[in-house]
């Protein structure tokens, strides 16, 4: 079976001005390297029409209902101090949300293996009824709701591997006993949340903070705290919120990671779970601001999904 990439043009609509780190160029310099494989790996989809009830399975119909309403006719605004919005960053953000859609049914559906969304604006900081940090709607959050309500899994696992904490999509499950989430993040760090004293409501919440200067070595051995809690939990799907901003090169953070690190977490990720997920993995791009680091770091993220297909 192949890969499956979700993306769209959309992105390239989603305006955020001169100097913003979340900016077009992180998507298109992905999509560039992915298009140098070989067709036969990868199966490239464009995103599901996402219903508004979909999303509001996961956010406050009140805040959805903000979010339409929000987007200007013309110039910026923004929905809060670091989320900036533009007239084209509606179809941005609904396909975000789309895609991951897409993906899930792609790998139900059996059209491929695993996949990759390809997509902007990120999710992890939206809470159920607050934009944050370049987030406008939680679009892993928004995939686990729908891999209860839709096709009625009892055990989801979320893995969020981006250098700052998903304190949205923590929020949004912190008492769900059918979703793991699992963060490692540099701490204390923006958004501040994120300590290993924040477990959940049924101890679902995993979180490993991390030390700035934090290397690979020291990651890595972190990150088996994370792999024994997937042992554990054993779920039947796994979201990545595929975050590449804890690369060395990255500027709004101080993780030391490597490029290919990003290929050995996910390597490991797919290896300890393919005895009870059955390699049903999606992933959806999070935050990377270095624009080679990304792109160089979430095509080895593409290379370890291939390889377990």
């Amino acid at each position: 079976m192949k890969t499956g990439i979700i993306t769209s043009n959309a992105y390239q609509y989603h305006d955020t001005g001169p100097g913003h780190p979340e900016q077009i160029a992180r998507v298109s310099v992905i999509i560039d390297k992915l298009k140098q494989y070989s067709n036969k790996n990868i199966l490239w989809k464009k995103p599901s029409i996402i219903s508004e009830g979909i999303i509001k399975d996961t956010h406050d119909a009140s805040y959805v209902n903000l979010v339409k309403n929000s987007f200007p006719a013309k110039g910026f605004s923004s929905l809060d101090g670091d989320t900036i919005i533009s007239p084209g960053s509606k179809r941005a953000t609904f396909d975000a949300a789309g895609s991951i859609i897409s993906a899930i049914d792609g790998v139900q559906n059996r059209e491929f293996k695993n996949a990759f969304c390809s997509v902007r604006p990120p999710g992890h900081h939206c809470s159920q009824n607050k934009a944050a940090g370049f987030c406008i709607l939680n679009n892993v959050a928004i995939g686990a709701k729908y891999l209860l309500n839709k096709y009625k899994y009892k055990k989801i696992a979320i893995v969020d591997f981006d250098v700052h904490h998903g304190n949205g999509t923590q929020d949004i499950f912190y008492d769900n006993k059918n979703v793991l989430f699992i963060s490692t993040h540099q701490y204390p760090y923006y958004p501040g949340t994120g300590s290993d004293k924040e477990k959940g409501k049924f101890n679902n919440i995993c979180n490993i903070p991390l030390p700035a200067g934090t290397n690979s070595e020291e990651y890595l051995n972190a990150f088996e705290f994370a792999l024994n809690k997937l042992k554990k939990f054993q779920p039947e799907f796994i979201l990545i919120s595929a975050g590449f901003d804890g690369h060395k090169a990255d500027p709004l953070a101080q993780l030391k990671l490597d490029t290919n690190d990003y290929y050995e977490i996910t390597r490991r990720i797919m290896e300890t779970s393919k005895n009870f997920s059955n390699g049903k993995v999606v992933s959806i791009l999070e935050g990377g601001y270095d624009l080679q680091a990304l792109q160089d770091s979430a095509k080895r993220h593409v290379d370890a999904l291939i390889e377990f297909n």
